[in-house]
């Protein structure tokens, strides 16, 4: 049985796996709307933390009779149907809701419905969009897939017209939403445990684009030629950034300070709209920055606090952020899983001064990692040591055929120092033995990885002798 959320306000609505991301930020979200929140997940976490400082309920592990006395079930799509408390509700006929319909179900009605959608940049934009914005005098509803200081964590109630999330297309979750406005920031090769190839994931993109009203916006970065495909073939307004001398909305006077943040004039077919300046490194942040311009100018904004808010995004939590100086060395964190991804933190990474850049990588499922697997090899040339872990099979179990192991001699033929460091502890033990006062580590990965990060910072500086 398929529920509408809003029969239910002032009822019980319970999560199963609450402490993801996303879903975190919408229990909390019904919670501040008056529903009964409850929730369970495997583990503790600040996420449920948080919540349960909210007064939602959190069940640690999950059991048929957390469940019990619920009227409607919120789920999400790493749940399976045969799930214990899944199962259960459909014995005592409780009405279940997927995460991607909850969140198509809150973006109906909004005149101004921002979808964020693309293989990469997605939280980021979709953060940068949200602040943008706030400090621009809007009031929207926001629901990013990461966390932003800026509103406290990934979700915010608004009380305008205007609706800002992030729409990812894995398992085709973003064809649930009512965009009125679509954000591309690009179209590559990722969850290939899902789509057959490049051309399927296009299609994807183009049937979200679909979904789009005729007096609605599609917003795509045009160097992309898959993503200006789809977005000029939108039966929609369309708009399309980039460096290209084709596109809309482009900078002029590019330039990039010692730390790769850009500065540019941002103009509109020969009008100038302002002038930008990034606080966050790299061509790809810079990208984004301009898809948040044009989405702003569409809204009618004033680009001159749109400047200011560019100007001191700091970025969302996962996104290259910077987790503590433990030994003398700068220790990020990024949320990035495939290739361009980690590419891109490598090179704001190497834009820090340093000594030894150390990179440590979290593979995240099997199928990525084999469908991915001679583009991983020819992604970490920035990188003066590589440490690797095991694989996180996530929602898939182990196939018996890929092993982390398997990319060393590729890597260390194409003279990358990579070593398989199989555990958290081994790899905090293997770094600490090797670095220096001086150097950088970055850690990249979607699934556990930053607790890496936290064990460092915890356990603080080695003493000295």
């Amino acid at each position: 049985m398929v529920a509408n959320i809003f029969d239910y306000k002032g009822r019980r609505a319970h999560f199963i796996g609450i402490g993801g991301s996303s879903m975190s930020g919408l229990a909390g979200y019904l919670n501040s709307m008056g529903y009964a929140v409850t929730g369970s997940d495997r583990t503790k976490s600040h996420k449920t933390e948080h919540l349960e400082q909210q007064g939602v309920k959190v069940f640690i592990g999950h059991a048929a009779e957390n469940v019990r006395g619920a009227d409607v079930i919120v789920y999400s799509a790493a749940i399976g149907p045969e799930n214990v408390e899944r199962t259960e509700a459909a014995r005592l006929g409780i009405p279940q809701i997927e995460r991607c319909d909850l969140i198509g179900e809150l973006m109906a009605g909004h005149e101004f419905a921002v979808g964020v959608s693309g293989t990469h940049g997605k939280t980021t934009t979709t953060s940068m969009l949200a602040q943008a914005f706030m400090q621009a005098g809007a009031d929207p509803t926001i629901h990013i897939g990461g966390e932003l200081d800026f509103i406290g964590g990934s979700t915010r109630a608004g009380g305008g017209d205007d609706f800002i999330c992030e729409a990812c297309e894995y398992n085709g979750s973003f064809l649930h939403f009512k965009p009125t406005v679509a954000i591309i920031t690009n179209i590559d090769e990722d969850h290939l445990d899902y789509y057959k190839d490049l051309d399927d994931i296009e299609a994807a993109f183009a049937r979200f684009a679909a979904l789009l009203p005729e007096s609605g916006w599609c917003v795509a970065w045009g160097d992309d030629p898959r993503a200006r495909r789809v977005c000029e073939n939108a039966a929609c307004h369309h708009l399309t950034y980039g460096l290209g001398e084709g596109n809309m909305l482009r900078p002029a006077n590019l330039s990039y300070d010692e730390q790769g943040r850009a500065s540019f004039t941002a103009v509109m077919e020969g009008e100038a709209l302002g002038d930008f300046h990034m606080n966050v490194s790299s061509e790809a942040n810079m990208l984004d920055g301009l898809a948040v311009i044009a989405v702003c100018w569409i809204r009618g904004l004033d680009m001159g606090r749109v400047a200011q808010a560019l100007a001191s995004f700091i970025g969302a939590h996962r996104r290259f952020e910077l987790t503590s100086v433990t030994d003398g060395v700068r220790c990020y964190t990024d949320y990035g899983h495939n290739p361009a991804e980690i590419k891109n933190a490598l090179k704001i990474a190497s834009l820090q001064p340093h000594g030894t850049l150390w990179s440590v990588w979290q593979p995240h499922t099997y199928s990525r990692t084999k469908a991915l697997f001679d583009q991983f090899v020819e992604t970490f040339d920035l990188a003066d040591r590589l440490l690797i872990t095991d694989i996180m099979g996530a929602r898939e179990a182990d196939p018996g055929d890929i092993r982390s192991e398997m990319l060393l001699p590729p890597l260390r033929a194409r003279g990358v120092d990579a070593v398989v460091t199989p555990t958290f502890d081994d790899a905090e033990a293997y770094l600490r033995a090797h670095w220096h006062s001086g150097d950088v580590m970055i850690s990249h990965g979607c699934g556990d990885i930053d607790l890496l990060n936290e064990q460092i910072a915890l356990h603080g500086d080695t003493p000295t002798a």
